[in-house]
C-alpha cells in the first residue's frame, strides 16, 4: 500500500517504490529492500515511518487476542472510551473505525503494519487518546505488529482454531503466549489457563477464580445483570447481551478500562451498560420468530452460543469454512447435535474445496436421524429452517455473522444471511 507524505510517500511493496519514495522495511519485506533502493527509494525503518506519519507518541494501543471474543471486546471497549468521552479508534474483524467512522472495509483481523499504522495516523490526527484493535496469532507470528508499543494487552481465551497454520494447540499456545512474555500492562482470563504469561503488571479477570475483576453476584436471564469487584471498588453491569461468554467479554472490557482511565464506578457503569453488542455476534434479525445470527465457527465458540441459548428449542443451521483446520469439523457437528433439536448442515465459505465434502466431514461426527438434514445450499437451508420453527422455538444461524459474502472458488459472491432472513420472513 501507499501512503501520501510531504510530496512523495511510503510504500512497503518494492514494485511501488520509485525515485524518491520511501521504502518502510519489515520482517515480512527485507528482502526486497536491495530491490528497492534499486529504484531510487529511501529504505527507512518502522520508527521513522511512524515519525513521517506523524503519529502521537502518546497513543495508547490497547491490543487484544485469543480464540474467541476479541471483536466484542474489542468493541466494547472501544465504545465505553468513547460513552466516558474518550476519542479512540478501532480496529480488526469488521474493519477500521475512528470516532464512530468507518475509514476501512472489513479484512484481515488484523492488516499488515504499514496499514496499521496508516489507521495510528488517521487515530492521531482525529486527536484519539486510544486505539483498540484485534490481534490474531498469524499476525503474532508473522510479526505483523511489530514496533508497537502497547499500553494494554488482553487474552480471552484458547481453544481449537488456525490448526492448519499453527499444526498443533501447543504451537497456536506457544504464539499467543509470545505476546505476553514483556512487562507490558496486561489483562488476563484466568479461568482460561490456555497461555503462559510474565506475572510483572499482569491482572486477572474471571468468574470462577479468584481474580483482580471478577463478580461477586449475577444473573444471565433476559440478558447480563452482575456487580463486579474491582481494585477500584464495585461496578454494576445492567446488559442486555445474552450469555455467560458476554459476562467474560464484558467484564474484561470493564476491566480493560478501570486500568487504562480509572473512572468513577457510576459513570464506567453507566458506560459500559450502554454497549448493545457488535453486528454479527449473537445477533437478533427476528423475534417473532426468534432468529440469531453470530460469527461462531470453531467448536467451543459454538458450545458458547448454543449453551448460551439451551433453555430454547433450537434449530441450527452451518458449516465450516474450507481450506482451513479439518480436525475441528466433527466437533463441531458433536456439539450443535447436543444442544440442538434439529441441525441443518451446509456450506460456509466452502473456499477451493467441495461443500458436500466439508459437510461430510461434519457429520462424521453426529448421529445420523430424521433431525440431520443436509443441503449444501445455505439460502435452502435458511428458508427450510425457517419453515421447521414452532411457536417458542429459535433458530441459531452459525458462522458468518455479518459477512456480506459466500467464498467459492476464489470468487466472493454477495450473500448475507440477515438479509436472506428477512427476505424469507418478507414473504
Amino acid at each position: 500500500m501507499k501512503i501520501s507524505v510531504e510530496n512523495s510517500f511510503i510504500t512497503d511493496d518494492s514494485n511501488e517504490c520509485e525515485q524518491g519514495a520511501y521504502f518502510v522495511q519489515t520482517t515480512a519485506n527485507a528482502k526486497f529492500a536491495e530491490a528497492a533502493a534499486k529504484k531510487g527509494a529511501k529504505l527507512i525503518t518502522l520508527e521513522e515511518c511512524k515519525k513521517l506519519l506523524k503519529i502521537d507518541e502518546n497513543l495508547k494501543i490497547v491490543g487484544i487476542t485469543g480464540t474467541n471474543g476479541k471483536t466484542t471486546t474489542a468493541a466494547a471497549i472501544y465504545e465505553t472510551l468513547r460513552n466516558l468521552g474518550k476519542k479512540c479508534g478501532l480496529s480488526g474483524t469488521r474493519g477500521a473505525f475512528i470516532e464512530g467512522e468507518q475509514i476501512d472495509d472489513k479484512a484481515l483481523t488484523t492488516s499488515a503494519i504499514l496499514k496499521t499504522l496508516s489507521y495510528l495516523k488517521a487515530a492521531s490526527e482525529h486527536g484519539c487518546e486510544y486505539f483498540v484493535m484485534e490481534v490474531s496469532s498469524h499476525a503474532i507470528a508473522q510479526k505483523r505488529i511489530e514496533s508497537l508499543k502497547f499500553a494494554l494487552k488482553i487474552f480471552t481465551n484458547l481453544t481449537q482454531d488456525h490448526l492448519d497454520y499453527h499444526k498443533s494447540m501447543e504451537e497456536y499456545a506457544r504464539v499467543k503466549s509470545s505476546f505476553f512474555d514483556d512487562e507490558s500492562v496486561k489483562l488476563i482470563n484466568i479461568d482460561d489457563g490456555g497461555v503462559k504469561f510474565n506475572p510483572k503488571n499482569a491482572y486477572t479477570y474471571a468468574l470462577k477464580k479468584p481474580a483482580s475483576f471478577a463478580p461477586i453476584v449475577y444473573g444471565l436471564k433476559d440478558g447480563i445483570d452482575a456487580v463486579i469487584k474491582t481494585p477500584n471498588g464495585d461496578v454494576e453491569i445492567d446488559s442486555s447481551l445474552q450469555g455467560e461468554f458476554n459476562l467474560y467479554n464484558l467484564i474484561a472490557a470493564l476491566g480493560a478500562v478501570c486500568l487504562l482511565e480509572r473512572p468513577d464506578a457510576a459513570a464506567l457503569s453507566k458506560a459500559i451498560s450502554k454497549f448493545k453488542g457488535v453486528s454479527g455476534r449473537m445477533e437478533v434479525v427476528s423475534t417473532d420468530p426468534l432468529v440469531i445470527v453470530d460469527f461462531a465457527h470453531t467448536p467451543d465458540g459454538i458450545e458458547k452460543v448454543l449453551n448460551s441459548l439451551r433453555h430454547l428449542n433450537l434449530i441450527a443451521v452451518f458449516g465450516a469454512g474450507g481450506d482451513r483446520d479439518r480436525t475441528k469439523r466433527p466437533k463441531m457437528g458433536a456439539i450443535a447435535q447436543k444442544y440442538a433439536r434439529i441441525c441443518i448442515v451446509t456450506s460456509d465459505n466452502p473456499r477451493s474445496e467441495e461443500p458436500e465434502s466439508i459437510i461430510d466431514e461434519i457429520c462424521a461426527g453426529m448421529s445420523q436421524n430424521e433431525n440431520l438434514i443436509r443441503n449444501a445450499n445455505r439460502k435452502e437451508a435458511i428458508a427450510l429452517a425457517i419453515s421447521k420453527l414452532e411457536p417458542g422455538w429459535a433458530l441459531v444461524i452459525l458462522g458468518k455473522g455479518d459477512e456480506p459474502y459466500q467464498e467459492i472458488k476464489g470468487v466472493k459472491h454477495p450473500f448475507s444471511d440477515k438479509e436472506v432472513v428477512l427476505e424469507i420472513l418478507s414473504r
